[in-house]
Order: structure tokens, then C-alpha cells, then sequence
């Protein structure tokens, strides 16, 4: 199986496409040592978010990791964020410039390919198929991409970066009201840091699924690392850390659901 994905009952989807730790072992032979540790994993989102089974919500979660191929890119490869650095597709090396292959060793275009067909594809169409049966059922839905990233990777942004980052394609892939639902909450609290459409606006999931006259509402949420586990090997999960953040995800899921039943 390329996912895991639990069917549920509410009009919310939310999906973790970088928890992925797994590299078939073909893929693995040709990598370099850079490619063991998996430090550019959204690690133990999955134990984050294990209310949302309580709440009803659906949930799809990789197996691969994203050095295998980044599901949150678009299939073309097309940089979200022009004239940024980014990983592409098939990354190449990790967010530390650390390379991935060794020299002639990148995937060439048809493996590419061949990795978009096997790996990519089956995990897009879950997740369109699971937004077209909320759909049928609610008669509109709300995906929620689930992200985590070290708080200071000097290869993408300056300093650290806020606790709580919030993407809606600069509003284009979800309603204003949604938005203000969720973020409402993380304002309330003084704890932790929050950006919306900052250095992070949305990934090909957030961008493309999300069509509000269509009535699939998408908005991503990048937090950082620092705020639930270590962010240093082996990268434990801290319950004292997690604890407090846990209740305001809750919080926020709980008016993603509220708002697009009302």
C-alpha cells in the first residue's frame, strides 16, 4: 500500500503527504548515506493528530518518504515559489544542501515518470476520490494539509521561522470565513508564533484542490518542529511539548468542521 487512509464522517479531509519514512529498496540502493536518516521528514504528525479519528474526520497519510517523490509538488515540477529555492519533485539533495545520489546518479526523466505512476498517483487519486464522496455527501468539504518543518533551515528563510504557518494561496483556495475560523484561534493564544501566507502560502495540495467555487476549501498548516518534539536525531516526540499544542489543533480541526457544516 503506497498511503494510509481512514474514511470518515464529516465534511473534513486532512492530509499528511511528508510523514512518509519508507524508500523501496531499488531506490535505496542508489541513494548516498544523506539518504538514511530522513531528517526532512514532517515527523510524528500522524501521533499529533490522532484526535481526528474522535472527531470523524478523514485522514490520508503517506508511506514513502519524500526523497522517493514529493507529493506536495506538481507532477511538472514547476517551482511554487519562483525565484526561491525549493526541492523539487524527485529531490535530489536534503533542505541541508546534502546530496542525495551520488555523481550520475539522479533519476532520469523516465524514472521520474515512472515514480510519479507508482508512487504519486495512487495517493492524488485517494485523495480526489475522498474529496468527491464528502462532496456528495456534504456538498462541500475542507482539506486540511498537514505539515511540519525544523523551525531554522537556512537554505529557505532567514531566522526561525514562526510557530504556526498558515497557507490559502493568498486566499485564492479557500473562503475568507474559513480562514478567519481557524486562525482566530491561534491569535487567541500567546504560546506560539503565527503567520498567514507568509514563507508559506500552500503547496501543490493546498493550490490545486483548492477550489472554492467548486466548494473544496484547502488550507495547509506548517508548523515548526520545535513546538511538539526535538528537532535533532533521532527526533523524538515530546508529550510535554505536544500536550499543549495538540489541544489548539484541536481547536482549530474542530472549527474547520464547525464552520463548513454551518
Amino acid at each position: 500500500m503506497n498511503f494510509q487512509f481512514k474514511a470518515g464522517s464529516i465534511p473534513l479531509l486532512v492530509s499528511m503527504p511528508h510523514v512518509g519514512t519508507d524508500i523501496p529498496d531499488d531506490i535505496a540502493a542508489r541513494m548516498t548515506p544523506a539518504s538514511v536518516e530522513k531528517a526532512d521528514t514532517d515527523w510524528h504528525l500522524v501521533r499529533l493528530y490522532e484526535f481526528l479519528g474522535e472527531m470523524g474526520a478523514s485522514t490520508l497519510s503517506a508511506r514513502w518518504s519524500r526523497y522517493v517523490i514529493d507529493l506536495n509538488r506538481p507532477p511538472e515540477n514547476t517551482n511554487l515559489y519562483p525565484g526561491q529555492d525549493t526541492t523539487g519533485l524527485c529531490p535530489l539533495d536534503t533542505f541541508h544542501r546534502q546530496p542525495l545520489y551520488p555523481d550520475g546518479g539522479a533519476p532520469d526523466e523516465a524514472e521520474v515518470q515512472r515514480r510519479l505512476l507508482q508512487y504519486w498517483r495512487p495517493y492524488h487519486d485517494q485523495l480526489r476520490a475522498e474529496l468527491d464522496r464528502l462532496l456528495s455527501i456534504h456538498g462541500k468539504v475542507v482539506l486540511w494539509d498537514a505539515h511540519s518543518i525544523a523551525s531554522v533551515v537556512p537554505r529557505f528563510f532567514e531566522g526561525k521561522l514562526p510557530d504556526l504557518n498558515f497557507g490559502t494561496a493568498d486566499g485564492a483556495s479557500c473562503a475568507p470565513g474559513l480562514t478567519e475560523a481557524i486562525v482566530s484561534h491561534a491569535h487567541a493564544q500567546q504560546r506560539y508564533t503565527v503567520a498567514v501566507n507568509g514563507r508559506f502560502k500552500g503547496g501543490h495540495i493546498t493550490r490545486h484542490y483548492g477550489k472554492p467555487d467548486a466548494r473544496v476549501h484547502a488550507i495547509q498548516l506548517e508548523m515548526c518542529q520545535s513546538t511538539y518534539m526535538n528537532e535533532s536525531a533521532p527526533f523524538a516526540y515530546r508529550p510535554d511539548l505536544a500536550d499543549q499544542v495538540q489541544g489548539l489543533l484541536r481547536q482549530m480541526t474542530q472549527a474547520a468542521a464547525d464552520w463548513v457544516r454551518a
